[in-house]
C-alpha cells in the first residue's frame, strides 16, 4: 500500500509533468502529447527508486529540462522525448538500441550524442572533460539539438548546485562560466547565458554577488524614475507614428556590473549603463521591419542627443548568432547616457531564443527543428577538431576563441563581405580565406595601403593578402593571430614541423653516439641537457633535428664522462611521453589524489600556509579573498582567488583537481598587495597619503610610484597587509582624503 510520502512524490510528479506539457500545448508546434506521455511514463520507470543529492525524485530533474526546452529554449517533441530520456542510458540499464525501438531513430541518436558526453558535470570524470567537451562539438556539428538540450540540463543542474559540495560547485560554475555560457551566448540564448553566467557568479563569489544585488535594490526607485521620465516623450511620440510596441527596461545582470567593475576597476556608483531600454515593436510588413528600425531611431534622434560612437547596426549585418536590433545611446535630460536597443519581435524572438527562434519564422509555416543553418561556425569547429590541441587548456582556449567575441565586417578584394571577430589581424584574415594563403602571408593591402601580417583590422576595411612560395609558418605568428582556426591552422603545422625535427634529432644523437662510441645512460643525458639548458630530452632533440645546437667536443666529453654504462640508447628513443622521461615533473599519481578529501574545504591556517600550500603568483590571493586549491602535477596545491583567469581555466579543464578553501588565519603573516589612487594633484598630496598609511594606520610600503599630469595623478603603492580588511581601512581612510578621488585593490 502507498504511503502518503510516496503519494505527495507522485502527485509532485505529475504536476510537474502537466506544468511541462501545458508549455508545449501553448507553443505553435505540433501537439504530438502521445509520444511525450510515452516517453515520460518510459522515464519515469526507469529512474523509479533513484534520488537526486535534493533528496527528490530523480525523474523530476528530466521533467525540468523537458520543460526549459519547451518554454525557454522553443524547441518541440522530438527534443522534449530527447529531454526526458537523456539520462536513461547513461543511468540504467535500458540501450539506445532500446530507446530506437520505442521511440525512432532520431530521438535515439539525440540521446545517444548526450549519453557520449555525460558524465563531466556532476560525476568524478572532469580530467576527461576536454575530451567530453569534444565528442559534445561533434556530436553537435550532427544535430544541434544535442547542445541545446545539453545546455538545458546544464541550467537546471546550475539551479539546484546549493545541494553540491563547495569544490563540486566551483568546478561546476567555473566550467559552466568558461564553457557553457559562450556556447549559449554564441548559440543566441540571450536569456539562458545571462542566467548560466549569474548562477554561476552567485555561487564563486556569494558575498560580491550579495552586495550587488544589495545596491540594484536599494537605487531600483531611482532607475525606475529615470526609466519613466525618459521614456515618456518616446511613448508619446511612437504614438503619434501609431507604432504597436512593447517598452521595457533592461537591467544590467550582477554578472556584467561585476565584470565591468574589475575590468575598469570602477566602484558600482560609477557603473552608468546599469539601465537600458528596449523598444519592441509590430512591424506593420515583415518585410519593411529594418526601415521600420530605422523610422523608430530617426524619431529618437529628434527627442534626445545621439552619442556618436555609440550606434550600432546589427540589422542589416546581423551577428553570427543571428542577433537583430538597432542600438543607440542617447542623453536624457538629467545629463545620464541611456542605450535604446530597438527590434522587431522577430528579432526580440531570436534575441531570447537563439536559433531555435529561426525556425518559428520559416515562410514555410512549421519547419523540422533541424533544419536551422549554423554550417558555417560548425565548419569551423570541425576544422578545430580534426586538428585538436594537445594540451587540454589550448583546446577550451582555441575553441573559446571562437565563441566571445565582438563582430567587424571585413571586405575582400571583390567586395565581398567577411564577418570576423574584433581585434583580429590581417593573418588572421588570410587563415579565414584558405590555409594556404595563411601559411605563405608576408603581408597584405588595407585599404590599398601596405600593412604587415600583423596589422589589426577595423570594420569596413578591404583587405587584400600579399604571399610568397618561399614563406613558412614562423612561432612568432601566434602572437599575431587571435582567432581560433589561424591558432589551430599554425600550431598544427609546427606540431608536424617539429615531429619531423624530433625525428630528424634522433637520427644525428644515435650516429653521434655510434661514432664517438658512447654509451647513453639517463645520468649522461640529464648532464646534456643541463648543458644545453633543455628541462627534457625531447627538447633536446627538436634543438639537434632543427640544427639550433650541433653535437661537438663539450658533448662528447660530457657524454664519455657518465658514470654509468648501462646502454639504454634504444629505450630512451622508444620512449613515449606516457612512459617514463629521463627529465620532467613528476606526475600527479591517483594514490596523491585520493589522499586529499575534496569533499571537505581545506583551512588556510597561518601555520599551513607557511608549510603547507602555494600561494599563485598568478593572483597573489591574501586572507579573506574568495580562494580555491588546485592540485599540481607534483601534488602541491596552489591556492587561487576564484576570479584568476588561470582558475577559470583549471576548473574547466581539469574540474577533479579543484578543492575548496577558508581562511582561519589570525593576522600573523604579512602579504604583499597594491592599490590604485587617482586624485587631484596639489601641494602636499603624497605625503598626506603616506602619513595615513605609515604613521595612522602603521603600515609597511614596500614600494610607492606616484606621477602627475595636467594637474591629476595617479600612482601604485605596495603595501604589507593581513588581509583584505587591512585593504579596507586603507581604502576607506583614503578616500576621506580631499584630493581622492579613487582607491582600490589591483593585481600587479
Amino acid at each position: 500500500m502507498n504511503t502518503e510520502k510516496e503519494l505527495a512524490e507522485e502527485k509532485m510528479i505529475n504536476e510537474a509533468f502537466q506544468g511541462m506539457l501545458s508549455t508545449y500545448l501553448a507553443s505553435k508546434h505540433r501537439k504530438k502529447v502521445d509520444i511525450i506521455t510515452r516517453a515520460f511514463n518510459f522515464a519515469k520507470h526507469a529512474h523509479k527508486g533513484v534520488r537526486r543529492n535534493s533528496g527528490e525524485p530523480y525523474i523530476l530533474h528530466p521533467i525540468a529540462v523537458a520543460r526549459i526546452v519547451s518554454e525557454e529554449i522553443g524547441l518541440g517533441s522530438t527534443s522534449i522525448c530527447a529531454a526526458l530520456l537523456h539520462d536513461v542510458v547513461e543511468d540504467t540499464e535500458y540501450t539506445v538500441e532500446d530507446i530506437a525501438n520505442l521511440f525512432g531513430p532520431k530521438i535515439a541518436q539525440i540521446v545517444d550524442g548526450l549519453t557520449k558526453i555525460a558524465g563531466g558535470i556532476f560525476g568524478d570524470k572532469a580530467s576527461a572533460q576536454t575530451e567530453n567537451f569534444k565528442k559534445l562539438l561533434l556530436t553537435m556539428s550532427e544535430d544541434i539539438r544535442v547542445i541545446l538540450i545539453k545546455i538545458a540540463d546544464r541550467l537546471h543542474n546550475m539551479r539546484t548546485l546549493e545541494h553540491m559540495a563547495p569544490n563540486k560547485q566551483y568546478k561546476i560554475a567555473g566550467e559552466t562560466l568558461y564553457i557553457y555560457a559562450p556556447i549559449a551566448y554564441r548559440l543566441g540564448l540571450s536569456k539562458i547565458k545571462v542566467e548560466l553566467e549569474n548562477l554561476s557568479f552567485k555561487y564563486e563569489h556569494p558575498e560580491e554577488y550579495a552586495r550587488i544585488q544589495e545596491k540594484l535594490t536599494i537605487t531600483q526607485a531611482e532607475r525606475e524614475k529615470l526609466f519613466a521620465d525618459f521614456t515618456a516623450p518616446i511613448k508619446a511620440r511612437l504614438d503619434e507614428m501609431g507604432v504597436q510596441y512593447r517598452l521595457m527596461g533592461r537591467i544590467k545582470s550582477p554578472y556584467s556590473i561585476w565584470k565591468k567593475m574589475q575590468a575598469k576597476q570602477l566602484a558600482f556608483e560609477e557603473i552608468f549603463d546599469i539601465l537600458a531600454v528596449r523598444i519592441i515593436f509590430e512591424p506593420k510588413n515583415i518585410k519593411e521591419e529594418a526601415n521600420e528600425c530605422f523610422n523608430i531611431y530617426i524619431a529618437l534622434s529628434h527627442l534626445y542627443r545621439t552619442h556618436p560612437d555609440r550606434f550600432r547596426d546589427w540589422v542589416n549585418q546581423p551577428k553570427t548568432n543571428g542577433y537583430q536590433a538597432l542600438h543607440v545611446t542617447l542623453m536624457s535630460k538629467h545629463g545620464e547616457w541611456v542605450e535604446v536597443q530597438i527590434r522587431s519581435r522577430r528579432m526580440d524572438d531570436i534575441a531570447e531564443q537563439g536559433v531555435a527562434a529561426h525556425w518559428k519564422y520559416k515562410e514555410s509555416g512549421y519547419v523540422e527543428e533541424d533544419e536551422v543553418d549554423l554550417n558555417k561556425w560548425l565548419h569551423t569547429i570541425k576544422e578545430i577538431l580534426d586538428d585538436p590541441q594537445p594540451d587540454a587548456m589550448d583546446f577550451l582556449d582555441a575553441i573559446k576563441l571562437n565563441l566571445y567575441s565582438s563582430e567587424i565586417f571585413v571586405f575582400t578584394p571583390k567586395g565581398d563581405i567577411k564577418t570576423m571577430p574584433q581585434g583580429c589581424t590581417a593573418l588572421d584574415f588570410a587563415f579565414s580565406i584558405h590555409s594556404v594563403l595563411g601559411t605563405h602571408c608576408i603581408g597584405a593591402k588595407v585599404n590599398h595601403k601596405l600593412v604587415p601580417m600583423s596589422h589589426v583590422l577595423q570594420s569596413g576595411d578591404q583587405v587584400e593578402v600579399l604571399t610568397s612560395k618561399t614563406q613558412n609558418v614562423k612561432p612568432e605568428w601566434l602572437t599575431m593571430v587571435t582567432t581560433a582556426k589561424a591558432k589551430s591552422k599554425i600550431q598544427g603545422i609546427l606540431r608536424r614541423e617539429e615531429r619531423a625535427a624530433h625525428k630528424e634529432g634522433e637520427r644525428i644523437m644515435a650516429e653521434f653516439a655510434q661514432k664517438e662510441e658512447i654509451t647513453l645512460d639517463v645520468h649522461s643525458i640529464a648532464r646534456l641537457c643541463r648543458m644545453h639548458n633543455f628541462s627534457e630530452y625531447d627538447q633536446l632533440l627538436v634543438a639537434l633535428g632543427n640544427k639550433s645546437i650541433i653535437l661537438g667536443d663539450a658533448d662528447r666529453n660530457a657524454l664519455k664522462g657518465s658514470s654509468s654504462s648501462s646502454n639504454i640508447l634504444g629505450r630512451l628513443f622508444r620512449t613515449s611521453k606516457k612512459e617514463e622521461k629521463p627529465i620532467g615533473k613528476p606526475q600527479l599519481s591517483n594514490d596523491n589524489l585520493q589522499k586529499i578529501d575534496k569533499k571537505r574545504p581545506l583551512i588556510l591556517t597561518d601555520e599551513a600556509i607557511q608549510s603547507s600550500y602555494h600561494m599563485a603568483k598568478c593572483c597573489h590571493p591574501i586572507p579573506g579573498d574568495d580562494v580555491l586549491g588546485f592540485i599540481g602535477d607534483d601534488g602541491q596545491i596552489v591556492i587561487h582567488q576564484r576570479k584568476c583567469p588561470k582558475a577559470a581555466k583549471l576548473k574547466a579543464g581539469y574540474g577533479n583537481r579543484i578543492v575548496a578553501a577558508q581562511w582561519s588565519t589570525h593576522k600573523l603573516l604579512h602579504f604583499s598587495v597594491s592599490i590604485n589612487i587617482k586624485g587631484i594633484d596639489g601641494v602636499g598630496v603624497v605625503n598626506q597619503i603616506t602619513n595615513i598609511i605609515s604613521q595612522e594606520l602603521n603600515v609597511n610600503m614596500e614600494r610607492i610610484l606616484i606621477e602627475a599630469h595636467d594637474g591629476i595623478f595617479d600612482g601604485t603603492i605596495r603595501l604589507r597587509v593581513h588581509d583584505v580588511d587591512d585593504i579596507k581601512v586603507i581604502c576607506d581612510n583614503l578616500k576621506k582624503l580631499n584630493n581622492i578621488r579613487t582607491v582600490i585593490r589591483v593585481d600587479e
